[in-house]
């Protein structure tokens, strides 16, 4: 099928409306604006958001705090029931690689206290949640935090 083949569909084109045509066209003498004021006048607009003088929605919504999502740490989270079900002794972001429990990332990585965990294991990660630490830490465990946050300064 070509382009000139195809079907005119009914309703598929619509008419520029012909404005100042005559009184008769339903649309003459003052081309549908009403009269005078200026949206009668060429060139009138108004700015985005203007409701005629009344408060607009932009200010009588509340507008309290600001998130700046520039200077959030995102991380790879990693449970400890995930860790309980590998066999290693060692879990650091290699081992977690290798088992396909994360995908290779920048990102630093992070372990939450969600499920249990049986056997001693030592973990190696960027930080850990105070319950998880705890539970590893009960199992026999043992946790190295690496470069962990320092608390920021009054100078900064």
């Amino acid at each position: 099928m070509k382009l000139h083949e195809l079907p005119q569909t009914t309703g598929g084109r619509k008419f520029k409306k012909r404005v100042g045509c005559g009184t008769g066209s339903g649309v003459g003498k003052t081309c549908g604006r009403g009269i005078k004021g200026s949206k009668a006048r060429s060139g009138y607009s108004v700015r985005p958001g203007f409701e005629g003088g009344q408060m607009p929605l932009y200010r009588k919504l509340p507008h309290r705090g600001f998130n700046n999502k520039d200077f959030r740490t995102n991380y790879l989270i990693v449970n400890v029931s995930s860790i309980a079900k590998l066999s290693s002794k060692e879990v650091n972001r290699e081992v977690l690689i290798k088992a396909g429990v994360i995908a290779r990332d920048s990102l630093p990585l992070k372990v939450l206290a969600n499920g249990e965990i049986n056997h001693a294991v030592t973990v190696t990660a960027e930080k850990f949640s105070a319950s998880a630490r705890a539970k590893i830490e009960a199992a026999g465990g043992k946790v190295i935090e690496l470069n962990p946050e320092t608390p920021a300064t009054a100078s900064e």
